[in-house]
């Protein structure tokens, strides 16, 4: 004859079977906690948002060029809104009232938002008439064919353009290159501004990229030698050499201390312009 269980054997046996069951789901919760971290590692990054603009008109090499750089790039939406004609030397001039595009399209094809009126006024038909469905992560304004150096950033359509942006509170850069009179080589400069766009992808996606403040870079077109490399400094406040003379990319000096002197021996200047010119 079987024995019966004790009350206390009963209680034993019924919690055994209690913490095995716990056991089990904790196991079972783990494992899902586990993929789910997984999951979220592999995850595909944040897909930007970008609008190019520049002050050469929609039709430009230069904003062809940057646009399918950057349509190259994965996660990426490009926004095409330009001037319809060529607006350089515009500065961040505004013509006020209601804007109007047209539905065109870039040398290589892309759509593209044609605006009735000034680099700046791009900007604005975009964001503030809501030309556009959608708030960008990040602004390009270029490329420019001709550098903006030194003493004429202010007058600059192309910075006028990336500074609208900022002053709306997207962060922006403006891309420039070559000689004032050429030879541009625009998708050459697009490389070194994708360059710069890859090492602070992470930062425009997670909004910690400046926003008061416009990166103003310069690309050099290289007769000889090759673009020597980004390096950062402050914009000259006098030197105009660059209007008339041709960068040297053979030379092994070092980086002056300013954009004009280190785009004269073939750098690629990187400098911070404020969001307004100064007074």
């Amino acid at each position: 004859m079987k024995k019966s269980l004790t009350p206390t054997r009963a209680i034993g046996a019924v919690v055994l079977a209690a913490a095995l069951f716990l056991s089990g789901c904790g196991s079972s919760s783990s494992d899902s906690s586990s993929k789910s971290e997984a999951s979220a590692t592999t995850a595909a990054p944040k897909t930007l948002k970008i609008v190019v603009t520049n002050d050469d008109g929609y039709d430009s090499e230069g904003i062809s060029a940057i646009t399918e750089a950057l349509r190259a790039q994965p996660n990426v939406e490009v926004t095409v809104v330009a001037p319809a004609t060529q607006q350089s030397g515009k500065g961040g001039t505004v013509t006020g009232g209601t804007l109007t595009a047209s539905d065109l399209k870039t040398k290589a094809g892309y759509p593209v938002k044609a605006v009735a009126g000034t680099p700046a006024d791009s900007i604005i038909w975009a964001l503030e008439q809501k030309g556009i469905a959608f708030t960008p992560d990040f602004v390009v304004s270029g490329i420019n064919a001709g550098a903006n150096l030194g003493p004429v950033v202010d007058i600059s359509g192309t910075v006028g353009a990336a500074r609208a942006a900022v002053q709306r509170g997207i962060p922006a850069i403006a891309a420039s290159n070559g000689a004032i009179e050429g030879p541009f080589a625009p998708t050459e400069a697009a490389k070194v501004v994708i360059d710069w766009f890859q090492k602070n992808r992470d930062a425009i996606a997670n909004g910690t990229i400046d926003k008061t403040q416009v990166f103003n870079m310069n690309v050099p077109t290289c007769a000889s030698g090759s673009i020597r490399g980004e390096v950062v400094v402050p914009i000259s406040t006098t030197d105009v050499s660059f209007l008339k003379n041709q960068p040297d990319c053979t030379s092994t000096a070092p980086a002056p201390s300013n954009d004009v002197g280190a785009y004269m021996i073939g750098f690629a200047p990187l400098s911070m312009l404020s969001a307004k010119p100064a007074a």
